[in-house]
């Protein structure tokens, strides 16, 4: 056989000594956090400890559920829907000409009779059913800049199609102040002999009323479009004192909502009766909307709605049921005592 060339293509030692400096030099260096072995705990839940735990969560919720339930029975709430029925019967089948038709008496008279007593304040909300103010274009209209600073209202930048009027533009501009409620409500108890003040002072938020809506910006062509969406304003008050418009332009996220009206400050007795001088201005029977009165005393937890309560009640009960059922589960099916020491041998780091 021919003599092997020592000279010949293959590694050589020299290149296996750099080969291997260079793997040992990007070998990173060993740590016990790097390598996920730190201690840690691992507990292992044991039948006794979910019932446990279970039978505590339903102790606690229940209670709360009952006190939530107990504090929303204790408000007292009217409520009137009054859209159909302060409607004339002849023209029940064409409500929309009804209340567009300008020369109709709008005014209608309803009576609540208070079945419990009414601690003050009575607050006063008007409900829309079926009015989507959430719709992004509806949401759009407006222009903030013109609502706080007076050098700037004659912006009406995203006012479509409410921004002027006869070429004027229109301060506030937008659809959310031209749709503005105009049902009035007035108030007398018994046969008219003592009339229920509203007080409309302080019903929005002080916030909007400082920083949202502007001091020296007053109301300018408003309402003055060939189509007038709804109630006027006072033009010789600024935006900032206007606080049926600021409640109005607090956007509700539902299409059914309650927007606060006024308050009554005096107490009403069970057995009283009140009787509602209204103007049923508004039209929401274009939409087919609905039109509620509401009076409501407060709680501690606000006006009368029981969901809060019911749903800590279901969640305690649940916990309660699924504690049971764990527990039959435990004394008909016992855990062996090689269930309960489970050991895991830790993976061990491999040196090279």
């Amino acid at each position: 056989m021919p003599p092997v060339n020592s000279d010949g293509a293959g590694p050589s030692s020299g290149e296996d000594g750099s080969a291997a400096a260079v793997k040992k030099h990007n070998k990173p260096k060993y740590h016990r956090f790097t390598q996920q072995e730190l201690q840690a705990c691992k507990p292992i839940l044991i039948p006794q400890t979910v019932i446990l735990v279970l039978v505590f969560v339903g102790l606690i919720f229940i209670p709360i559920g009952l006190a939530c339930i107990a504090a929303s029975n204790k408000v007292v709430e009217l409520v009137d829907h009054y859209d159909t029925k302060c409607v004339p019967r002849n023209m029940l089948r064409n409500k929309v000409a009804y209340i567009q038709n300008s020369s109709i008496d709008k005014t209608c008279t309803r009576v609540f009779k208070v079945p419990k007593n009414m601690k003050k304040p009575i607050y006063i909300y008007y409900q829309l059913d079926k009015f989507y103010q959430n719709h992004r274009r509806y949401v759009k209209s407006l222009n903030d800049m013109q609502l706080r600073n007076p050098k700037k209202v004659t912006v009406t930048q995203y006012c479509s199609p409410e921004a002027t009027a006869n070429g004027r533009p229109i301060v506030p501009c937008g659809l959310i102040a031209w749709s503005l409620f105009n049902d009035t409500y007035s108030f007398t108890r018994g046969h008219g002999n003592e009339t229920l003040r509203v007080n409309k002072d302080g019903i929005s938020w002080k916030s909007e009323r400082n920083r949202r809506f502007g001091k020296n910006v007053y109301p300018k062509n408003f309402q003055n479009g060939t189509l007038i969406g709804g109630g006027q304003l006072n033009p010789s008050k600024p935006l900032s004192e206007q606080e049926d418009l600021i409640v109005w332009m607090r956007i509700a996220a539902l299409p059914t909502f309650r927007k606060l009206y006024g308050r009554i400050d005096m107490d009403l007795q069970a057995g009283d009766r009140v009787e509602v001088t209204m103007q049923n201005n508004y039209n929401s029977y274009s939409f087919n909307g609905k039109k509620s009165l509401v009076l409501s005393t407060a709680g501690w937890l606000g006006g009368k709605n029981a969901f809060l309560g019911r749903a800590y009640a279901i969640v305690g009960l649940a916990c309660f049921l699924l504690a049971l059922l764990l527990a039959l589960l435990y004394f008909v099916f016992p855990m062996r005592e090689e269930h309960l020491s489970l050991h895991y041998t830790p993976a061990r780091l491999v040196r090279y």
